[in-house]
């Protein structure tokens, strides 16, 4: 049996490419095989670019003020890449369902994996799951990493452990006094 993995390494593939976006196609491929992508895809100009517009209007669902905005902007994008999900064993990887037709271009087939494992993430986790770091909003910190939260108890706020401590250190100054 293979479980559907859309919801989770979908939503981590976008952030990846949110928080470090590449500078190639060939970089940007090399991301969608770390994150577990193993299909080829046809090379065509404008594949990069074209698959920063997707990732553009996936961070409106990511930035969306409440579940309704966030929702609403979702269900748009599955629309506009809207295909019937059918059963694949592509690679010999084992049968497991794909979100788009066969033969599309790369943010084609980004944008149907990125929408559907957002949706995914959001429906099973909650609809919380998907912020920026919460180290951003502070004072002299320029943090807009987004965060996907996979935790156990759905409390990850920072994108790192980094922007943690840095938010710890602050936290601790701001209670005690100065001399």
């Amino acid at each position: 049996m293979h479980l559907n993995p859309y919801g989770e390494y979908a939503v981590l593939l976008a952030a990846s490419l949110a928080n470090d976006w590449p500078a190639t196609r060939e970089q940007l491929v090399a991301r969608t095989r770390e994150h577990g992508m193993t299909m080829p895809f046809p090379s065509a100009p404008g594949d990069l670019e074209q698959t920063r517009a997707v990732l553009d209007s996936w961070l409106t669902v990511v930035d969306a003020d409440d579940d309704d905005e966030r929702a609403r902007l979702l269900n748009a994008q599955m629309a506009a890449v809207a295909a019937y999900p059918r059963l694949t064993d592509h690679d010999r990887e084992g049968w497991h369902l794909h979100y788009r037709d066969p033969g599309q271009s790369l943010p084609a087939v980004l944008a149907a994996v990125i929408s559907v494992g957002t949706a995914l993430h959001l429906t099973t986790r909650g609809m919380h799951r998907l912020r920026r770091c919460a180290a951003g909003p502070e004072v002299g910190d320029a943090c807009v990493n987004v965060v996907v939260d996979v935790t156990r108890n759905g409390r990850q706020r920072y994108c790192s452990v980094r922007c943690a401590n840095r938010a710890a250190v602050r936290r601790h100054r701001a209670r005690v006094p100065r001399p």
